[in-house]
């Protein structure tokens, strides 16, 4: 179903601590946030190491002595060290989720302004699918590390160490014990660090790919089902699916590996413990409070050490994740906003002079030494074969692509001079292919200017002949669905046309925009868009007479170049290459003719 044009194919740099190091000037405005998570945990760490030693002497004091009026106060010490560790834990977790739900969304809004920002030959070659997966399921593995994984990756750590300094202190052959149980886990720790980045990649990359199928799958369901294709699309998809199964299964094995080794470390050193522990207590070396109270932090070791597993796993998805997003934020546009503003008295006088143009990444120029003059107020038609170069030339006025040499100007500016926003308020552009957003139909008209009134959009709706929205079930408040797909083709070129209109530009650049209508509707649009083209500076991609009528002047572009520039009538006597372009509109060939 598709193309890989994304970067997943090809070999990427191992996700490091650098990756997420990059994204810390998210975390800066919450600096007091973590602050308070790290002091409330690093306290609920001491209490927690503080309630089996007053065990030890609750055990060791009162209980042994068999003495009643000592037993209330210590537990009720031991009652009230509990509670303060849950009110901790409570602290931590609600100044925790604000603070991360906000860094998420700080990072989920500055990626899609990014993708915004990023030129058509980036959006060319990457999956949507893959953009998409990276500002859902990178952004989540990313937030779920910072909100959890970072805190307790060093919370964990903190309460490994000291904790065995206690025992440590408490009795050392035990301790020792519990020491030597960090050499295997920083071993296990080291190989599982390796081999689970790679596969955790390619899972997220997988995933990217899924995503694209289905919304592939979603947008284009009209024409699988018109060819019959449904089961091949299903197939693609099923492959694609069980390709992430197989490598998701890969993942959970790795990870299960190592986490059945990180239990039973901790597990073996408790049942030593114990065995050392009740020898020690025999031979009069421990007291029985000490050794419940060494039980019981050896035991409050066991989740910092098997949950180690759980957050190296999500470190690791996290670096990738974030290796993954600044991929996105690495590429350098090719097209940037120059600095200067549009005059007041901007006239729409659209040059091309000695254009070239060559796709990004390809060798094969498609416009070589391109020159045209529009004049404000004149509409050119632009005509020539398929593949000839008149969308990459209509591409260029909006600064969709950049010239590769040469330069268009409007009103004598180069237009990368302009700033972008400036430069798309003085052109508006209609294609042949529109793109309807899943909005209502008015938000659709007004997505080029927002303080349209009523009686203006009227107008536009008029010239586009789209008044049929106030046929739909809400009128302009109606949801178009998805890439519009509730409407026809010829619907939508009008709603895009009336759009494009409405934004008033100073140059109109239309893209062979009728192509979908029908003849008597075709007719009605061109004799409104005379009138509005007579106010603006007009670029009109046509392949039909009727719609060449529309303009002043025409332009052949013949093999990437203008080779004649003139009068329809002019054209169609002298030159035969323009003829024959136009031969198959016999009837309005004959017409002009008469």
């Amino acid at each position: 179903m598709s193309l890989d044009r994304s970067p997943t194919s090809q070999s990427h740099p191992p996700a490091s601590v650098k990756s997420l190091w990059r994204l810390r000037s998210y975390l800066r405005p919450h600096i007091w946030s973590l602050v308070i998570m790290l002091v409330t945990s690093m306290t609920g760490v001491a209490v927690a190491i503080l309630i089996p030693l007053q065990i030890k002497a609750l055990i060791d004091g009162p209980i042994s002595h068999h003495d009643s009026s000592g037993l209330v106060p210590l537990g009720l010490s031991v009652l009230g060290l509990g509670v303060l560790e849950a009110v901790l834990i409570w602290w931590r977790r609600w100044v925790q989720n604000a603070a991360v739900l906000s860094v998420e969304t700080a990072m989920r809004r500055d990626l899609y302004q990014r993708l915004q920002e990023l030129p058509m030959s980036f959006h060319s070659r990457w999956q949507s699918g893959q953009l998409l997966s990276r500002a859902t399921t990178d952004l989540s593995a990313i937030r779920r590390f910072f909100g959890f994984g970072m805190l307790f990756l060093l919370v964990n750590v903190t309460q490994v160490v000291v904790t065995t300094l206690v025992l440590l202190s408490m009795y050392w052959p035990l301790g020792l014990v519990v020491a030597a149980t960090a050499a295997p886990i920083v071993w296990l720790s080291m190989r599982f660090e390796k081999g689970y980045v790679v596969v955790s990649r390619k899972v997220q990359d997988q995933q990217g790919d899924l995503a694209t199928l289905s919304e592939e799958g979603a947008v284009g369901i009209r024409v699988i089902k018109s060819f019959g294709r449904a089961g091949h699309v299903s197939k693609a998809y099923d492959d694609a699916a069980r390709a992430l199964y197989d490598t998701s299964i890969d993942k959970v094995r790795l990870s299960a590996k190592f986490w059945t080794f990180l239990e039973m470390i901790p597990n073996l050193a408790v049942v030593v413990v114990l065995l050392l522990g009740a020898i020690g207590v025999g031979r009069g070396e421990l007291t029985p409070g000490e050794l419940v109270a060494f039980i019981t932090l050896m035991l409050s070791l066991v989740w910092p050490v098997a949950s180690l597993g759980v957050i190296l796993a999500m470190a690791q998805e996290a670096m990738t994740a974030a290796a993954r997003v600044l991929e996105i934020y690495d590429m350098a546009p090719d097209i940037v906003s120059g600095r200067g503003s549009t005059p007041s008295t901007a006239r729409g006088h659209l040059r091309l002079e000695h254009v070239d143009f060559t796709f990004p990444g390809s060798d094969t120029p498609v416009l070589r030494d391109v020159n045209l003059d529009v004049p404000p107020g004149q509409t050119v038609a632009l005509v020539g074969a398929t593949g000839s170069g008149k969308t990459a030339l209509t591409s260029l006025v909006p600064r969709l692509y950049d010239v590769t040499g040469g330069r268009v100007t409007i009103d004598g500016v180069d237009v990368r001079d302009y700033s972008l926003r400036e430069l798309r308020s003085l052109v508006a552009t209609a294609f042949e292919e529109p793109t309807l957003f899943s909005m209502s139909a008015r938000e659709n008209l007004t997505l080029g200017r927002a303080d349209a009134t009523d009686e203006e959009i009227e107008e536009a709706l008029e010239v586009a002949q789209a008044g049929f929205v106030h046929d739909l079930p809400w009128g302009l408040e109606t949801r178009i669905g998805e890439q519009g797909m509730s409407l026809s083709g010829g619907q939508r070129q009008r709603l895009a046309l009336a759009r494009a209109v409405l934004a008033q530009p100073k140059v109109l650049v239309l893209d062979d925009t009728l192509s979908a209508l029908d003849i008597h509707t075709e007719k009605l649009v061109e004799e409104a868009l005379r009138r509005v083209l007579a106010e603006t500076t007009g670029l009109v991609v046509a392949h039909r007479a009727s719609t060449v009528l529309l303009a002043d002047r025409v332009a052949l572009l013949q093999n990437g170049t203008i080779t004649h520039v003139g009068q329809h009538r002019d054209l169609l006597a002298t030159v035969p290459a323009y003829r024959n372009l136009l031969a198959a509109d016999s009837e309005e060939l004959e017409e002009v003719s008469a």
